[in-house]
């Protein structure tokens, strides 16, 4: 997905500059990276925070456009305001073609449903990690990775060497180290316990168990009533 994105050179700087530059409906942000010189910017609050919303947005390679010269970069960082729904501050990184970039790309599920854990077994599947930090070319950075869950029986699970990573992808090294868990399928919580064996029957009243053959002694223990 080609994503392009308007900026204008931003010439005064400082906090009180940015508040200002604010109520006019821009954002300030900057570009660094590949060897430049770090660029002060603005763009539109309005478009920036629809692009915002778009998933893509944040794992993929951008075009940058300023005074007609395009730029490939790199969402890294964005400031919220506390309440409103208003950008403060972005931050944009120049890509170099020939190094690898580090970078978060959301998990995809697939065929949860048909999955034997859950169309047989009844479990939940939980998501451990929605996003996979990852390794490769800017070439080759995918806008989201896949993981299929079609063969996931119940109490398995899908660890992050498991993944079917795309052509040029690798796990960053710690991620690929620790081999954490994605997903799960589980036993819902209320199956597990009426499947516990030797559970003692509760009563409705007290909620207490109790044991059947303690009831019968203590019934045969009791005194007859005395005769008039």
């Amino acid at each position: 997905m080609k994503i392009e994105v308007t900026a204008f050179p931003r010439t005064n700087e400082g906090k009180g500059a940015s508040r200002r530059l604010r109520t006019t409906g821009r954002v300030p942000g900057v570009i660094y990276g590949a060897g430049k010189d770090a660029q002060s910017i603005e763009l539109d609050h309005k478009a920036l925070l629809r692009n915002l919303k778009i998933e893509a947005f944040h794992a993929s390679i951008l075009d940058i456009v300023i005074d007609g010269n395009t730029d490939k970069v790199l969402l890294r960082d964005f400031q919220m305001h506390p309440w409103k729904e208003q950008v403060q501050h972005v931050d944009f990184q120049r890509v170099d073609p020939a190094k690898k970039i580090h970078m978060a790309v959301p998990l995809h599920y697939i065929n949860e449903e048909v999955s034997p854990g859950v169309k047989i077994g009844k479990g939940l599947v939980q998501h451990i990690i929605n996003e996979l930090e990852i390794l490769c070319l800017p070439s080759d950075l995918p806008e989201f990775i896949t993981v299929d869950l079609k063969d996931l029986g119940i109490g398995a699970s899908v660890h992050v060497t498991d993944l079917v990573l795309p052509k040029g992808v690798e796990p960053a090294p710690k991620m690929r180290t620790d081999n954490p868990a994605v997903v799960s399928v589980q036993v819902p919580r209320e199956s597990a316990a009426d499947a516990a064996p030797g559970a003692a029957p509760v009563t409705q009243i007290t909620g207490q168990a109790v044991d059947p053959a303690a009831g019968d002694k203590k019934a045969s223990e009791k005194k007859p009533a005395a005769k008039k």
